[in-house]
């Protein structure tokens, strides 16, 4: 195999290398997001699940949702009554997220008449 042959191989392996990246990259699912540098980070969608189990097992937290904080995209945790104790246990970030606490009292099933 002269030099053409080795450079056929060299070729072909960094097209290999070329396209098992770009598989990689497109089977992150729907869970992820591009982030800058190619770098994968997961959704809002995907974070605000994986976290409100726990949030929800901190005594005055209601709820959570995902709004908008500046102008971009953040994860906000409902309070019945905010405090700087409960402030305290809510994490300001979550991947990468920003975290805003709202209060929004107590949600209470209404009556159907």
């Amino acid at each position: 195999m002269g030099n053409n042959g080795l450079s056929l191989v060299l070729i072909a392996r960094q097209m290999a290398v070329v396209a098992v990246s770009t598989i990689a990259l497109n089977c992150a699912g729907p869970g992820a997001e591009k982030q800058e540098g190619g770098v994968q980070k997961k959704s809002i969608e995907a974070v605000q699940n994986e976290h409100t189990d726990a949030l929800m097992s901190i005594p005055g937290v209601v709820g959570t949702a995902i709004g908008s904080c500046d102008g971009k995209p953040c994860i906000k945790v409902l309070v019945s009554k905010k405090s700087a104790e409960l402030v305290k246990k809510i994490p300001s970030t979550l991947e990468g997220y920003p975290v805003q606490i709202d209060e929004s009292g107590e949600f209470r099933r209404l009556d159907s008449r």
